[in-house]
């Protein structure tokens, strides 16, 4: 499928939004060969995942890419823990252990102060994102038309999605677009993926759920060229688990307009 572009430029002041370079879509964009050096470190913070970490961690596995995994516990308490410790030091693997619950923004800052691979993605440990993707996510990356790639849940297949979460969602992307001036249709998507020295430029503090629209926000600071890719999606319920609630997206609010306005 062949891109469609949109880009904006603009003169911005010191105060003024500063625009992503250029936001493009794209429906597939995979590599069939990966470049010397090229490993994707996965960061997967987990917290009470018992029932779907043995699947996500074969699913994730099963992927033939280069890569390594790097897995947060957010001291689980339900049985979780005891199974990564089973899987930490396996080839590609290393688990790092809070000894407090800290939310998933603090989980993705322990990991990502871990990465040793050129590329990062973050990958959830339920069963709703599918380790699949991870060529189309990091193809536009590898060949020069991205800096930064979203798996957009709203272009591809997609299974389950709760109306509040649907409306919810729809709505913190209009207001990402709104005040950085850019052109997403998922802000909240876990799947994000970039090079290693993005993590050099931004300096990430949130510590739960709001640290989904500070990344997008400090990378829309950076006029960074931003990928969408059409991905899988299956969502989960509250009854599977599912832990983010409207309070988290009254906090993403919050969030995007403080990082509007400060760093």
């Amino acid at each position: 499928m062949e891109l469609q572009a949109q880009s904006e430029t603009t003169e911005s002041e010191d105060n003024a939004p500063r625009r992503s370079a250029e936001v493009l879509r794209v429906g597939e964009a995979e590599t069939s060969a990966w470049p010397d050096g090229f490993l994707l470190s996965v960061v997967m913070p987990v917290y009470n995942e018992l029932a779907t970490f043995e699947s996500i961690l074969e699913r994730v596995l099963a992927v033939n890419i280069p890569k390594e995994i790097i897995i947060i516990d957010d001291c689980s308490t339900d049985g979780t823990r005891k199974l990564l410790s089973t899987v930490d030091g396996q080839p590609g693997i290393r688990v790092l252990f809070h000894e407090t619950n800290r939310g998933k923004g603090a989980a993705l800052q322990t990991g990502f102060s871990d990465v040793r691979g050129s590329h990062v993605i973050v990958q959830d440990a339920d069963l709703e994102y599918d380790p699949e993707d991870y060529p189309a996510l990091v193809g536009p990356i590898l060949k020069g038309d991205a800096d930064v790639v979203y798996g957009t849940r709203f272009h591809g297949s997609r299974d389950g999605f709760i109306t509040a979460h649907y409306f919810g969602n729809r709505f913190l992307t209009m207001l990402t677009n709104l005040l950085y001036g850019c052109y997403l249709t998922d802000m909240e998507t876990c799947y994000k993926c970039f090079g290693r020295e993005l993590l050099d430029r931004i300096r990430l503090r949130s510590a739960r759920f709001n640290i989904e629209p500070e990344i997008t926000a400090r990378i829309m600071k950076q006029r960074l060229r931003v990928v969408e890719v059409p991905i899988s999606y299956n969502a989960r319920q509250f009854d599977d688990g599912k832990k983010i609630t409207w309070r988290d997206g009254f906090s993403a609010i919050y969030t995007l307009l403080k990082y509007r306005f400060t760093d």
